[in-house]
């Protein structure tokens, strides 16, 4: 459905071109004394990395408007200092947590307007950001966290930092805003004309994603980015990428022209070329993404509906160079390892599981006091967030990890059999109470969820089964459902569509199984299907894989 030339552009489109510093009114509006930007500022502040949102549990007493703040932190790699800045900010102008996304940020919740201004300038005080963190521009790179500490790893690390840098909006807006405090003059010619040397005058027609990868883990989820990194490594050195386009989770219930895509893979370039590669991806979308139909603006829709063929070619002519073979890359896994591990150059790491990414105090376990202690006493590590919701801390030595070890055990927070394998492999997204487009409950439904799905397992003597399981309050994608072994996406309060059969690589979209199940009735609907799997499995086979197997070809010849 190649967009008509005569179309009419989306109300964004119109103010991208009215307004291109992206200024909006914000600053007018956060010194005028009210709690809320006009609709179009809600707009333009989502390329400044915030959201306006609301309380939705208190809408019937008293609407609340809150932002939701969100950090630009390339790869997820934080010093203690900077650790330190994010905590003391959600505690002094946020709801105390700190929520650690599915793109290695981490996000703010509850903060009003008094504190919008502060927050974000510390933020980059702190030599972070908030820009291009959301909005029609390319968002957080993301990069394989574990710091195994390889020269190939080094050296994929540096790219990533190249291609935030090729790829960040120019605009003077932000600076001009945040740090300054200044409303831009809207009529001054200079910013009237302005045109981003590389997003042009209306940017993107939706937001873009990137990801580096470094087989065989696929901790990124690498196939479900706009432009994915595929790292290619011999003898210990990165050797170049392999290129892989047009992933997409977002789809709109309802609407068949919206679905999940998995990325292909168009070839092997050396790492050399890496900033005109990227930047040829992003103008592709720039260029020939859906600037009328937002639900249907992502370069998924590009390259699903001109080809692969066609893609490939376009990139090479705007890259300057000629696309090699993919080179071979195996993928085993997406999931975190946690616990102590050592890196090669003798260092020791701690991957720490949190709960569906929301870093907290709770009366037994004090996780978010515990890390600001471990920033707060060891200078030299660091800390790296995980696209899968967790924390890891990294570059610790021989005789601090003993002592971090008492601190987190002070503060009630396990460093081994942290949690079990199913919750170990669980994602959700934030949802309600904050999210606007949130249908259903995920993030505070999951964890009792998975404690029955768990029973259910147990019951079945399937207890112990790795199983990937994600929820999301709606269909829009962000805990990457449609890649999970079991998934529940919202459609109504309490009530899910199913998806089955992904599998562990990160490899192959799940599908829709049932279109409505209510989750008082989960057991209902999980108990014959899992009781089928304990029986009917090969050998060592998966979830997810025996879904794919038996269950999903007998629901498609039951349907024909």
């Amino acid at each position: 459905m190649i967009q008509s030339p005569d179309a009419k552009v989306t109300h964004n489109e119109v103010i991208k071109s009215e307004i291109p510093t992206l200024a909006g009114n914000i600053a007018a509006t956060m010194a005028s004394g009210t709690d809320q930007f006009s609709a179009d500022d809600q707009q333009f502040t989502k390329f400044h990395g915030i959201y306006q949102q609301d309380d939705r549990d208190l809408r019937k007493s008293a609407k609340k408007y809150i932002m939701m703040i969100r950090g630009r932190i390339p790869g997820g790699i934080m010093t203690p200092a900077q650790w330190i800045t994010f905590n003391d900010l959600a505690t002094t102008y946020g709801n105390n947590t700190l929520r650690i996304t599915t793109r290695q940020s981490i996000q703010f919740h509850g903060v009003v307007m008094a504190g919008l201004g502060p927050l974000v300038k510390k933020i980059n005080e702190c030599l972070l950001s908030t820009l291009a963190a959301c909005g029609d521009v390319n968002r957080n790179v993301m990069a394989a966290p574990a710091p195994v500490q390889t020269v190939a790893r080094a050296a994929m690390i540096a790219d990533v930092h190249r291609v935030v840098e090729a790829l960040a909006p120019r605009t003077k807006a932000y600076h001009a805003i945040w740090i300054d405090g200044v409303q831009l003059n809207l009529e001054d010619s200079a910013n009237k004309d302005f045109v981003d040397p590389l997003y042009g005058k209306t940017y993107l027609p939706r937001k873009f994603k990137t990801a580096f990868v470094m087989p065989p883990v696929n901790d990124m989820d690498v196939f479900t980015n706009d432009l994915g990194f595929i790292a290619i490594v011999e003898n210990g050195q990165l050797i170049g990428y392999n290129l892989a386009v047009g992933g997409g989770m977002g789809r709109t219930h309802g609407q068949t022209t919206t679905y999940p895509r998995l990325a292909d893979v168009l070839g092997f370039f050396k790492p050399e070329h890496i900033v005109e590669v990227a930047r040829s991806v992003l103008t592709i979308h720039r260029d020939f993404g859906d600037r009328t139909d937002r639900k249907h603006a992502r370069l998924k829709y590009v390259v699903a509906e001109r080809g692969v063929e066609w893609m490939r070619s376009e990139v090479e002519k705007r890259a300057g160079i000629k696309l090699g073979h993919a080179r071979e890359a195996r993928f085993t896994s997406t999931h975190d390892t946690y616990g102590w591990q050592k890196a090669l150059d003798g260092t020791h790491f701690l991957t720490l599981f949190v709960g569906c990414g929301r870093i907290k105090d709770t009366d037994g376990v004090r996780q978010m006091t515990a890390l600001r202690r471990v920033a707060e006493r060891f200078g030299n590590i660091e800390f790296r967030l995980t696209a899968n919701q967790n924390v890891i801390i990294a570059n610790i030595s021989d005789g601090d990890k003993s002592a971090i070890n008492g601190i987190f055990a002070e503060h009630g927070v396990r460093t081994e059999n942290q949690t079990s394998l199913l919750h170990g492999n669980s994602m959700a997204c934030p949802a309600l109470p904050t999210c606007g487009l949130a249908l259903a409950e995920s993030e505070r439904m999951l964890p009792g969820l998975v404690d029955r799905i768990e029973k259910l397992c147990g019951d079945l003597g399937l207890g112990g089964e790795e199983i990937i399981i994600r929820s999301t309050g709606c269909p829009n994608g962000c805990a990457r459902p449609y890649m999970a072994e079991i998934a529940f996406v919202g459609k109504a309060p309490g009530r899910y569509q199913l998806w089955l059969g992904g599998n562990a690589s990160g490899t192959r979209l799940n599908k829709l199984f049932k279109e409505v199940i209510k989750e008082t009735e989960l057991e209902t609907e999980l108990q014959p299907i899992l009781a089928r799997f304990a029986k009917e499995r090969n050998a060592g086979e998966r979830f997810g894989d025996w879904c794919e197997r038996v269950l999903l070809r007998e629901q498609v010849t039951a349907s024909n």
